[in-house]
């Protein structure tokens, strides 16, 4: 996979002063000794100095784990750190809605960057990633004793809300300069990275990736203005998207005899060059003089079949009312909505209502 990864910067996927940094190789994990010293040191600088406490940190630095998982667990002695981590994993409890004031105020740099990686991670494990990259902002790969933890859990949430260029630098950042990284951060983030090329700014797949972020929000009980401006952009690209397909798919109207718009050469011997056909040929029309050959009007041709048409404004009150409609409602309306699509677009608009109902009937 990092092969796939350095065809794509040597294809020149990858921005042009990402691709002339040159790698050195210069981000590794702290080795175990130091990272206990300086988390040690922290210890008695809260007054966590019994017997107790150097029993468990004991235990911990014996323990087959992480060097990561070490720090963690030896600050989260604290009682603050580990209420606050405890918080930040919990899936049962609300999601944070902002950093916690023992990283932000912290003054022990070793303790503050590692609580502001760990807690974006459990943050960004929870898929609340806007607060996973608010926590990653107040430190940086070189400041942590886990760089590729710090570099694959920011690319991953800057990837889940859409922002292209920061996932893409944090994941070039992961496979170029971290020695020694986990195979799984490397696939993952490479995997990431084919995505992303083949991200465009408007077609349905930018629509399903908007209707995720807008269900995981609504999942997480943010359903205010950010929220809301996400349904508004998904419902309005939707209508975008079905107009076009009805033009697309709206029968031409044909062209005069000999219009090369009509197919047919007047030449070719399929209809005279001139003059009005005469009794018995094709068009003529009946005795009485009528001309039946006239297009069929637009309702006709539709058949009344329905054509996947649904305004902006009767998208916007499914969006709102969505959890409110009987289940006959909510499929006749997905039916409209979904009419002609690939099935993979219409697996999404239906995915994308149905979680949207789970998360308006739990309010």
């Amino acid at each position: 996979m990092t092969l796939a990864v350095a065809a794509l910067v040597a294809a020149g996927t990858v921005s042009g002063a990402e691709t002339s940094r040159p790698s050195f190789g210069g981000l590794e994990t702290m080795a175990a000794a130091k990272a206990r010293t300086q988390a040690e040191a922290w210890l008695k600088e809260v007054g966590k100095t019994d017997a107790a406490t150097q029993q468990a940190v004991d235990a911990i630095w014996k323990s087959e784990i992480t060097v990561l998982e070490k720090v963690t667990r030896t600050l989260a002695l604290d009682p603050t750190v580990s209420q606050a981590l405890a918080e930040a994993s919990n899936p049962q409890a609300p999601a944070p809605t902002a950093v916690p004031d023992v990283i932000k105020t912290q003054k022990n740099a070793f303790v503050k960057a590692n609580l502001a990686l760990v807690y974006g991670r459990a943050l960004s494990n929870r898929r609340v990633h806007e607060e996973a990259v608010e926590a990653l902002k107040i430190t940086t790969p070189e400041q942590v004793v886990d760089p590729a933890a710090y570099l694959f859990h920011k690319a991953v949430s800057e990837h889940a809300l859409l922002r292209k260029d920061e996932a893409r630098k944090a994941i070039i950042r992961l496979i170029e300069d971290v020695t020694g990284a986990p195979e799984r951060y490397r696939t993952v983030s490479a995997l990431m990275l084919i995505d992303m090329q083949l991200w465009k700014e408007k077609d349905l797949s930018a629509v399903a990736r908007k209707m995720e972020n807008v269900e995981r929000r609504l999942e997480l009980a943010r359903g205010g203005p950010q929220t809301q401006k996400l349904q508004k952009e998904v419902v309005a690209r939707l209508d975008e998207l079905i107009k076009e397909m009805e033009n697309k798919n709206k029968p031409k109207p044909p062209g005069p005899p000999g219009d090369p718009k009509d197919g047919k050469d007047p030449n070719d011997g399929s209809c005279p060059a001139s003059g009005p056909p005469g009794p018995g040929q094709p068009g003529s029309g009946p005795p009485n003089g009528t001309n039946p050959s006239s297009p069929a009007t637009d309702s006709a041709a539709a058949g009344g079949a329905g054509t996947g048409n649904v305004d902006q404004a009767k998208l916007k009150k499914l969006v709102e009312n969505w959890g409110s409609l009987p289940p006959r409602e909510q499929n006749r309306a997905l039916q409209e909505m979904t009419q002609g699509l690939p099935a993979r677009h219409r697996e999404a608009i239906e995915n994308y209502f149905r979680n949207l109902a789970n998360a308006q009937s739990r309010k």
